[in-house]
Order: C-alpha cells, then sequence, then structure tokens
C-alpha cells in the first residue's frame, strides 16, 4: 500500500478545504473536521479521512445540510431532545453535550435524544466527552440494515454501536466504541481497500455461507453480531433504545427512506450521563481505580481507551492511504 504523510494540520485543513467546497457552512466544516483530524491523530483509520468521501456524497445529493442549525428542546429538567434538522451528528453534539451535561450535573441522570443526524463518526468523542467532564456515559445509534440476526443469514440490525466512558479526574477516561457486529463495517470496508482478511465468523457472504474476504461481506453479504445470540440482543436493544425510544427509525426504516447515496443515513442517537459524585458519593473515583488498577495486575490486559490514548501522544505525522487522499483531492 502506497501512502503519504500528512501532519495533523494538514490531515485538518484537507478535510476542511473538501467540505467547505462540497456545501458546509466554516462552523460545520470545522467541526466535522477536527473530529476526522481526531480519528487519524488516535488510530481510528475507520473514522477519518476515511469516511471523508462519503459525507460529500451526502452533501451533494442534498440530503445532508451542510448549514443547518439543530433546535434543542428540554423536555424536562433530565430530558433534552434535539432535532438534527439533517445537520451532521458531530454539529448535533456540540449544541446537545453542554446542555445534557448541566442537566446530568444538577439532577444526577439525564438523557439526551437526538432525531434527524447523519452520523458515521465515531462515538468515543461523544462519551470521552462527558467523561472529561466528570460524568459516565453511554451512547448508542443504529444504521441500513448490514448484520444479520443470530440464526438468519439476511440484515435486520445496523452495526448498531455502542460507546460507555468512565471519568478518572486528572487521568484519561476509561472509553470503549464498539460495533455490535463482529467488526464495524468501516474496518471490514478498510481491509478489503487493503487487501487484508478478516477473521472467520465475520460475516457471511450474499448466498449465506461463512468467508474471510472483505468483499465478499461489503459487496452484497452481510455481517453477524459479535458473541452470536448474546451480541444479537444487544444490537436488538441499540435498534429499540436509538429508534423507538428516541422516536426515530429503526435500521430497515432508515434503509426504506434513505436515497443510497453513500453518505450516512438519517437516524436517532440515545445517550445517557450520569454524575457519580450524586449517585455514590465522595469515594467513587477512588474505588474506581481500585479495581482499575487490581484488572491492571493481569498480565496482558490494558484498559479500554489506553491504546487509542497512547496515539494521541504522537504528535507527529501520519501515513495515509495515497489513493485515498488523491481521490478526496479530486472531491475540491
Amino acid at each position: 500500500m502506497s501512502t503519504v504523510s500528512l501532519t495533523l494540520d494538514e490531515i485538518f485543513d484537507l478535510a476542511k478545504k473538501t467540505l467547505l467546497a462540497n456545501g458546509c457552512d466554516d462552523e460545520t466544516a470545522s467541526i466535522l473536521s477536527d473530529l476526522i483530524r481526531n480519528a487519524e491523530r488516535d488510530g481510528s483509520l475507520s473514522h477519518g479521512l476515511f469516511r471523508l468521501p462519503a459525507y460529500v456524497s451526502g452533501l451533494k445529493s442534498g440530503k445532508i445540510n451542510g448549514k443547518g442549525k439543530p433546535e434543542i428542546k428540554k423536555i424536562s429538567s433530565s430530558v433534552i431532545k434535539v432535532q438534527g434538522n439533517n445537520c451532521l451528528a458531530p454539529v448535533v453534539l456540540n449544541k446537545g453535550l453542554p446542555e445534557l451535561t448541566k442537566a446530568a450535573k444538577e439532577n444526577g441522570v439525564a438523557v439526551l435524544a437526538i432525531n434527524n443526524s447523519h452520523h458515521m463518526a465515531a462515538m468515543w468523542p461523544e462519551t470521552e466527552k462527558l467523561a472529561e467532564d466528570g460524568l459516565v456515559a453511554f451512547a448508542c445509534t443504529s444504521y441500513k440494515p448490514a448484520v444479520a440476526p443470530a440464526g438468519a443469514t439476511k440484515p435486520l440490525f445496523g452495526t448498531n454501536p455502542i460507546s460507555f466512558a468512565w471519568p478518572r479526574p486528572g487521568k484519561t477516561p476509561v472509553v470503549y466504541d464498539m460495533a455490535t457486529a463482529s467488526m464495524a463495517m468501516g474496518e471490514v470496508q478498510v481491509a478489503k481497500r487493503e487487501g487484508h482478511k478478516v477473521p472467520l465468523g465475520t460475516g457471511l457472504t450474499k448466498d449465506g455461507k461463512e468467508t474471510t474476504d472483505p468483499g465478499d461481506i461489503a459487496d452484497g453479504g452481510v455481517l453477524l453480531p459479535f458473541g452470536g445470540y448474546k451480541g444479537s440482543a444487544i444490537a436488538m436493544m441499540v435498534e429499540l433504545m436509538a429508534g423507538a425510544l428516541v422516536g426515530d427509525n429503526f435500521s430497515f426504516e432508515t434503509a426504506a427512506k434513505d436515497n443510497n447515496d453513500g453518505g450516512p443515513p438519517s437516524g436517532g442517537e440515545f445517550i445517557l450521563a450520569i454524575s457519580p459524585e450524586k449517585t455514590s458519593g465522595t469515594n467513587w473515583q477512588k474505588h474506581a481505580d481500585e479495581f482499575f488498577e487490581k484488572m491492571k495486575s493481569f498480565e496482558g490486559v490494558r484498559l479500554p481507551g489506553e491504546r487509542r490514548h497512547k496515539n494521541r501522544l504522537d504528535k507527529g505525522p501520519r501515513n495515509i492511504n495515497k489513493d485515498l487522499v488523491n481521490k478526496i483531492k479530486s472531491l475540491t
């Protein structure tokens, strides 16, 4: 694979130039470019520049409003609703998270229900931000069908990622962000691009056969849930929480309404924030740190998010797929 070296600032500038050229205002372009740069910085390659052509597809078709403004409505002291108005999810989150943080700190628990936004980014940015503000956080969203329920060979669920973050004042939070599929579709697509195999059990061909070829999965095949019936049940939970619970679509309904331009579809997101100071008292941090140290005492164990946070310390340039960079440059 041929690569080019780009600094983090060059990654930001390339993303912002591309987004501005394709219908975003400065605020939207800056928010999304910062997210893309941070994904590349942290080693989340399937959610960095790799996603930019899909964002452009959605902008060009008019499905995504690159100049839209989300609307916030406070349903109660602990329930906040954000109408995304076809904005990209990072823009919606930029408006909604401060309100969620304030409500959770005041009430102990608060919920952010998001409708009609386009989410194709990693989910750790929202939960990690809440954890940095001292809150325990959980988030989930659905997508278009790509994952077969356990026992089936046809898709019903989205990859339906979930993210959880635990605050550690003075330290980096413990954060995980994972698809409830055996592998995120973005990782399957990256494996296809780079000619890698995927583990057996990742997905099936269009004929329902097991395969290690990511192309057979990405092009008409289907992903499998992680952990069989257990992962399937969690994927179902995400459908309900990011769909019916927030008043938005299930994955199969999203697919029926999407224009299939390759960009992220419109959908919902559910975010829960909890103040440990309200629910536990003053000893929660010490108690949790004792648990984390016990966990790390086992040989070979690292805390979720540690590898990403370690990557973050490297401020140097990143090696980016050359074909991808050329494709992005052609979009301007």
